[in-house]
């Protein structure tokens, strides 16, 4: 039996204890990275593929004979032919609640960088602009508290309740949480529209689908306070990035932090790398990170395989 990790630097930089992994993995090969063209060859005569953000299309499924399991070092499977692994015998498991301490940290840590505008006066301690003032602070930038303010959650998994906890503990913030789009009301939620009209902060921590791609563009940032804070550590695609863009340019929004976007990463540029964007932080799909986070996506993805090879089930979602 052959096992293949087609994409292992995604997760380890040489900073991690593969050892499970390859003990539950039999004649296991980390490759570093894997073109999207050169999948099918990879993982040729291989039982078990381990991968991240590659996608297994339906042609690469069906050509594979081997293949027995895919097995994700993430949560999201929207990059795997689920239908076709049904349809060809081939056995599918995710990872979940394995990044939530660094998710919950990386919420935390932009939403006070925005609010206290971190960027901006450690930008003006540096260029003479404090230099030159007749006092011993700047004041130019408005500082929020956040104790009293309400915070909206969009997507009530674990990561959302991990944010929700930790921002009424830490901020004393009070949460209101979004009804789960296309779903019947559930009692102690609240419309997305009204969620976004009352928050003076909006969190997104939902899937995306076809009911949840493009959920906040125009009209839904246009709903949201001129004060407000937007902060997508999910998926890239919940938002339309052009219209963010403009809202943020316009000053509509009190600002933003990104963590993904819809192409990743992004060759083609992105609307929000202009240089005339007030209050926004775009960082490159790190809020998952931490070392410590990475370490149990390798020890769970070690727990998923030995599962499966013992005829279990462990985070099986084919």
């Amino acid at each position: 039996m052959r096992s293949v990790f087609l994409d292992y630097s995604t997760v380890s930089v040489g900073d991690l204890d593969p050892q499970a992994l390859q003990a539950a993995a039999p004649n296991l090969v980390l490759r570093e990275a894997t073109s999207q063209a050169d999948v099918a060859d990879a993982i040729a005569g291989c039982e078990i593929v381990l991968l991240n953000k590659l996608r297994m299309t339906r042609e690469i499924i069906a050509g594979s004979n081997s293949l027995k399991l895919i097995a994700l070092a993430a949560t999201g499977t929207n990059n795997i032919d689920l239908e076709a692994a049904r349809d060809h015998g081939v056995a599918v498991c995710n990872i979940r609640d394995y990044c939530t301490p660094s998710v919950t940290q990386h919420v935390l840590g932009v939403l006070l960088a925005l609010t206290h505008r971190l960027a901006d006066y450690s930008r003006d301690a540096t260029d003479g602009t404090w230099a030159s003032s007749p006092h011993f602070t700047i004041l130019r930038h408005p500082i929020r508290e956040l104790g009293g303010r309400t915070l909206g959650v969009v997507g009530w998994g674990v990561l959302g309740k991990a944010v929700a906890r930790a921002c009424e503990s830490a901020l004393g913030m009070q949460v209101i949480v979004a009804d789960r789009p296309g779903a019947p009301h559930v009692e102690g939620r609240v419309p997305l529209d009204e969620l976004l009209t009352r928050a003076d902060v909006v969190t997104l921590h939902c899937p995306v689908n076809e009911l949840t791609t493009g959920m906040i563009g125009r009209r839904e940032l246009a709903l949201m306070k001129s004060d407000a804070v937007l902060i997508n550590t999910a998926r890239g695609a919940l938002i339309d990035v052009a219209a963010l863009a403009d809202a943020l340019r316009a000053r509509r929004l009190g600002g933003a932090a990104i963590d993904v976007l819809p192409q990743e990463p992004p060759v083609d540029g992105s609307p929000l790398f202009a240089d005339d964007l007030p209050n926004l932080l775009v960082t490159p799909h790190t809020a998952w990170a931490a070392r410590e986070s990475r370490q149990r996506c390798l020890d769970s993805m070690a727990e998923n395989v030995h599962s499966f090879l013992e005829g279990g089930r462990l985070m099986r979602v084919v």
